[in-house]
């Protein structure tokens, strides 16, 4: 259908970075990047909830299934690997909120 191939098609502009979810990919500078499952399903999460707070215990349900320990330490590695990714514009920032979750900020 034709709203499917829209969405397939779509491009979100996290800065200066492209971002095409449904193919898990990053367009940086330095060339493209393929995401990993977990790492576009988080960065996904973040871009919906951009300068919002993104809560850890629903992050870590909708990508893990599981809001365990465990989880949540893999979750931490998952966002360092995302702000590696996404520092290359340094007016995008993944923030950690302690306690609480974290914020993806798209500074203009």
């Amino acid at each position: 259908t034709e709203l499917h191939q829209k969405n397939v098609q779509e491009k979100i502009h996290v800065g200066k970075i492209e971002y095409e979810p449904e193919l898990s990919v990053l367009h940086l500078d330095t060339g493209v990047k393929k995401l990993t499952t977990k790492e576009n399903m988080l960065l996904r999460l973040l871009v919906q909830n951009q300068n919002e707070l993104l809560d850890r215990q629903a992050a870590l349900r909708a990508v893990w299934g599981d809001d365990n320990y465990f989880n949540g330490r893999s979750m931490d590695v998952y966002i360092a690997k995302l702000r590696k990714y996404l520092k290359l514009d340094p007016k995008v920032e993944i923030l950690n909120i302690h306690g609480e979750g974290f914020r993806l900020v798209v500074n203009t």
